[in-house]
């Protein structure tokens, strides 16, 4: 029984997720689906990309990741299917590929399945679902596609490091409403080397310590951790951080080192 996980920008209000559900167990019955999130802003891949990221990597080897982002007709976006770490993914080439993966996927195919005409508007539930079926069954990648050498690339805003600083800024802000900023665990660490530091926010916000947990100071206390996916968070312990410090994505905080 193969596993395939679903990350959209469907939501929940409307029939188009029950509609891709529908499409894979009329074509798989015993499929295992997941759903990863379908709460992703319109159209933006860099957010899918970070959900998944931090997700894929906890699921079973061959696991298949459906990725239903901007993923409408265009006659210049060529659909992609590729194994990257020992998993399976199935998407649109508007970069996402370049903001999820780390290194070069070890095998990526162009898909030319025929396109259903009355789907035309909605691959998502023809072209995608077909190709992740025949990889969720243990086909290969090259009975659906032809090889491509690149993919579409896409630039992130990465942090800006000047002596002892470093300039990141928002990326995500979970259900909890964290704020988790693009200041990775070993950009941190490899410029502090063990000093002091302040965290800088809006005006005149300051954390001057890391916790190791949300509890370590007292409820409705603001910290800052590294929490799963290895970034820089800003948190409330029981508390929104997002809406109580006024943080939203973008905004740019500031981390200086002290000797």
């Amino acid at each position: 029984m193969g596993i395939i996980t679903l990350t959209t920008d469907l939501g929940s209000k409307d029939f188009y997720k029950a509609a891709l559900k529908g499409s894979l167990l009329s074509l798989l019955p015993s499929v295992n689906i997941v759903d990863i999130t379908h709460d992703v802003p319109s159209f933006n891949i860099s957010y899918a990309a970070f959900v998944l990221k931090n997700a894929f990597s906890y699921f079973p080897k061959n696991t298949v990741h459906l990725i239903g982002i901007d993923s409408v007709f265009n006659e210049n976006t060529k659909y992609i299917a590729a194994r990257y770490r020992e998993h399976y993914f199935v998407g649109a080439d508007n970069g996402i590929f370049s903001i999820l993966f780390d290194d070069v996927p070890d095998e990526a195919v162009e898909l030319n399945i025929m396109q259903d005409l009355k789907y035309l508007h909605f691959p998502l539930v023809d072209i995608f679902v077909k190709a992740a079926v025949h990889l969720a069954k243990g086909n290969r990648l090259k009975e659906i596609g032809l090889p491509v050498a690149e993919l579409e690339q896409k630039m992130l805003l990465s942090p800006v490091i000047e002596r002892d600083i470093i300039r990141g800024s928002v990326i995500y802000i979970d259900t909890f409403c964290n704020v988790i900023t693009n200041i990775t665990k070993d950009l941190f660490t490899g410029l502090q080397r063990n000093r002091d530091f302040t965290l800088y926010f809006r005006k005149s916000e300051t954390i001057n310590r890391l916790s190791w947990h949300y509890n370590e100071v007292p409820e409705g206390e603001k910290l800052c951790l590294f929490g799963i996916s290895n970034h820089l968070e800003i948190a409330i312990n029981k508390g929104k951080a997002s809406g109580l410090l006024g943080l939203h994505l973008g905004d740019i905080v500031r981390v200086e080192f002290h000797s």
